[in-house]
C-alpha cells in the first residue's frame, strides 16, 4: 500500500523540498499551505493533494486532515513543518507579534498534531516528525521568542514521545541548522525600534552575523533527505541533527555553560 505523508507548509523552502522528495519516493502527499490557489507545481503532479492549512484556523486544519483521508484512505505520517521565526528586542516587540509567533510555532503545531491523532490511534500506526532547529537546543542574542518556541517544540516532543509509543505512534525531531532562504523575508519577523537606542549595537551585530550564517546555510533538499530518513528509518530514535546543526551542537555539548555564553557575548560584542 501507498503511504501519504501530510506536510504543514508546503508552499516554499524546506516545505516544498520535502513534498517533492516523498513525492520522488513514491509517497502520497497532502501538501499543505495558506494559498493552496497560488500553487502550480505540486498541484499538477500525481499522488499530490494540495489544499489549505492554516495552523491558526482549526477548522482548516481539521479540514486539510479530512481531505487527505478522503483522497488517499489513511495518513501514515505528519511532517509539523509550517513556522517562523520572530526576532528582536522583546521590548520593541508588540504582544500581537508575541501571541502569533506561539501561536504558529507551538500551538499551530499542536492543534495538527491533535487533529491527527485519532487517525492514527485507531491504525495503532503513524509517525509524527516536528521540524525544529539548532535554536531549540542553543539560543542567539535577541531570539527570545523564536527560541522559546523551539525550546518548547523539543519539551513537547519529548514528552509526547512517552504517551504515544505504546499507541505504535513515533515521535521525532529534526534539528536543522541554517538553510538557504529568503533571510529577511516571509519566514523571518525582525522587531526593532531604533529610538531604544541601547540595544541597536546588538541589533547591528545580530543582523551582520545570521546574514551570513543563513546564506551560507544548506539546501533545503538537503534538510529535507533527514526528514524523510526520520519518518522511514522504523526506530525510536527522537532527535536527528541536519546540516550546520551538526557542528554546532556539538560544539554546544563540549562547553559548559559559562563558557558558551563568555564566546556568544565576544561573538556578537555584548558588554557587561
Amino acid at each position: 500500500m501507498t503511504k501519504t505523508v501530510l506536510i504543514t507548509g508546503s508552499s516554499t523552502g524546506l516545505g516544498r523540498a520535502t513534498a517533492k522528495l516523498f513525492l520522488a519516493k513514491g509517497w502520497n502527499v497532502v501538501a499543505t499551505m495558506r494559498s493552496p490557489e497560488k500553487e502550480s507545481e505540486l498541484s499538477k503532479m500525481d499522488r499530490a493533494l494540495v489544499t489549505r492549512l492554516d495552523v491558526q484556523d482549526n477548522d482548516s486544519v481539521r479540514s486539510a486532515v479530512e481531505a487527505g483521508i478522503a483522497k488517499f484512505g489513511h495518513i501514515d505520517a505528519l511532517v509539523n513543518n509550517a513556522g517562523y521565526g520572530a526576532y528582536g528586542p522583546l521590548e520593541a516587540t508588540p504582544l500581537e507579534k508575541i501571541r502569533r509567533q506561539f501561536d504558529v510555532n507551538v500551538l499551530g503545531l499542536l492543534a495538527t498534531t491533535q487533529a491527527l491523532l485519532p487517525h492514527f490511534r485507531a491504525n495503532r500506526s503513524g509517525t509524527i516528525v516536528n521540524v525544529s532547529s539548532m535554536g531549540g537546543r542553543m539560543a542567539f542574542p535577541l531570539g527570545t521568542l523564536y527560541h522559546g518556541t523551539k525550546f518548547a517544540v523539543e519539551g513537547m516532543s519529548e514528552s509526547l514521545q512517552y504517551e504515544l509509543s505504546p499507541l505504535g505512534i513515533r515521535v521525532k525531531v529534526v534539528e536543522p541548522g541554517g538553510i538557504k532562504t529568503d533571510f529577511g523575508g516571509r519566514s523571518f519577523d525582525f522587531n526593532n525600534d531604533p529610538a531604544l537606542t541601547e540595544y541597536q549595537p546588538l541589533v547591528q551585530s545580530l543582523m551582520q552575523t545570521l546574514g551570513p550564517m543563513m546564506a551560507a546555510g544548506s539546501q533545503p533538499e538537503e534538510i529535507a533527505a533527514v526528514i524523510y530518513a526520520a519518518t522511514t528509518d522504523g526506530t525510536d530514535q527522537l532527535r536527528y541533527e541536519a546540516g550546520g546543526a551538526v557542528q554546532m551542537l556539538a560544539s554546544r555539548r563540549a562547553a559548559d555553560d559559562a563558557s558558551f555564553f563568555r564566546g556568544m557575548k565576544e561573538q556578537f560584542a555584548i558588554g557587561a
